[in-house]
């Protein structure tokens, strides 16, 4: 009986240490804006809308020596009716669609593996849509994303002097027989950040530049994209640009985004334009109260519908 409580008394201590070099956050947003929206055809409604509201664990371990073991799950949901939001891009169902990886990282990079978002995305586009977190119905519609995202391992370097990148395949998927390739770079050097992406899944590719300065204020961005049959298979290859700017003054802020997209080179009249006009008030670092008016123009043969959207919102991070 004593051997057996010492025994357990072990465990418990040998847990109790492990434990201690363990760390475990709960994190998430909550992102509704009501909003009057014009469809294509000039019908109008009144919406609750989502903005990618969502729940994440993250968690990671000190193994001694600089090497570090660590995961990180996130599930998106619907505030305004309490269900699941998770698609994959074949249609399944998925609780943790939004996130899903467990990683491995000392001072010679980091290893990834699951399912993640593309950091070709992060690199270029995401930084450029700064009002709303590229989220709902103010989301960039123009830039081309390839669904890579399950199925994937990558490897990301160190930071050098403000410059790291990361390079990820993913294995054929949906039905595909096609692989997919991801790649990422990254540079920050005081209010100056830029980056480029590159996807390629099969004969479908796209490649971005991004730039951004922060000024006083002020912040200007934009990107450029150029893809081939990144949006509309058998399209040809399409140029897209986007110009954002962002003035804050105290809890406040003031966005105007515009974007334009060329015709895809095999079918005329494909070409779409977006601006979003928007304001700001932080009540805090977490809670934040915005407006938007948004508006989508798609020309005759395009992947865009018409929309335009009038939104009152507020955004909850924990």
């Amino acid at each position: 009986m004593k051997r057996t409580l010492l025994i357990a008394s072990l465990s418990l201590a040998t847990a109790g240490t492990a434990f201690a070099q363990s760390s475990v956050t709960v994190w998430g947003r909550l992102n509704v804006s009501a909003e009057r929206q014009k469809v294509a055809g000039g019908d109008s409604r009144s919406e609750l809308v989502n903005n990618a509201s969502r729940l994440g664990f993250r968690g990671v371990e000190d193994l001694g020596g600089g090497l570090k073991a660590g995961f990180a799950i996130e599930h998106g949901f619907d505030p305004t009716t309490g269900t699941a939001n998770n698609t994959l891009p074949n249609g399944q169902a998925a609780f943790w669609g939004r996130g899903s990886e467990v990683y491995l990282a000392s001072n010679f990079g980091t290893i990834r593996l699951g399912n993640y978002t593309s950091e070709a995305y992060y690199a270029t586009a995401d930084w450029v849509s700064m009002h709303n977190h590229d989220t709902g119905t103010s989301a960039d519609a123009l830039y081309a994303y390839l669904n890579n995202d399950t199925n994937k391992v990558s490897y990301r370097t160190p930071e050098f002097a403000g410059l790291w990148g990361e390079v990820a395949v993913s294995e054929a998927q949906y039905g595909a027989d096609d692989k997919g390739y991801d790649v990422a770079v990254n540079y920050a050097l005081g209010g100056l950040a830029a980056g480029l992406g590159y996807q390629k899944v099969g004969d479908r590719n796209q490649f971005a530049l991004r730039g951004a300065y922060t000024f006083g204020g002020f912040t200007v961005g934009g990107y450029y994209q150029r893809d081939e049959d990144g949006i509309i298979v058998g399209g040809g290859k399409r140029d897209n640009f986007r110009l954002s700017g962002m003035y804050a003054f105290g809890a406040n802020e003031l966005h105007l985004n515009y974007g334009w997209a060329d015709d895809y080179s095999k079918i005329n009249d494909s070409g779409a334009t977006q601006w979003t006009v928007a304001y700001g008030y932080n009540l805090s670092k977490r809670t934040r109260l915005y407006a938007f008016y948004t508006k989508l123009d798609g020309d005759a043969n395009s992947y865009a519908t018409d929309f335009e959207s009038f939104a009152l919102g507020i955004r909850h991070n924990f």
